[in-house]
């Protein structure tokens, strides 16, 4: 039996392939045929929900990327306030960095006395690393604002740290 959207269509429009998804196959059983159409039916509705998360996802990233042009010119202003005169300067961003992080980042202030020695620099380089790292911050379920600042923190403790390594050496 046909799908009746081609019943009355005309023989060269309707495949009469054997392997036709829609209408009978020469030796099916009616019970196949309602099984496999079943099957189709089910793979026709999990393409169609994952197109719908797909597109869910992609209208979220749009807005949050929205919201991250809309704060940008503001944000960056305050890390460059932060930054200023400390470009390259691990020690000192690593020593300030609870200022432009604030308190509810998790980072405990570390004085410049105590990131003396290399290993302690790079010591508290992991531990700084750890906290603004955009993956982790995305495990954390941060906002865009604290994710911005911290995306441009990271970059440049890593531009400091590459400096601080090419010295140490």
């Amino acid at each position: 039996m046909l799908d009746p959207q081609f019943q009355n269509s005309s023989p060269s429009t309707v495949s009469r392939h054997p392997y036709s998804l829609y209408g009978e196959r020469e030796g099916e059983s009616a019970q196949r045929c309602r099984a496999r159409l079943e099957r189709h039916r089910r793979t026709a509705e999990r393409a169609a929900k994952a197109l719908a998360e797909k597109n869910m996802r992609d209208l979220l990233a749009q807005k949050e990327q929205a919201e991250r042009n809309r704060l940008s010119e503001t944000l960056d202003a305050e890390v460059r306030r932060w930054s200023g005169g400390k470009e390259g300067n691990l020690r000192a961003l690593l020593s300030t960095l609870q200022y432009i992080l604030g308190p509810d980042s998790g980072w405990q202030s570390i004085p410049l006395t105590e990131v003396i020695t290399s290993a302690a620099v790079k010591k508290a380089y992991r531990k700084a690393t750890l906290c603004v790292h955009p993956d982790k911050l995305q495990q954390r379920g941060a906002s865009i604002q604290h994710k911005y600042i911290c995306e441009k923190v990271f970059d440049l403790l890593k531009e400091a740290w590459n400096k601080f390594n090419s010295e140490e050496r």
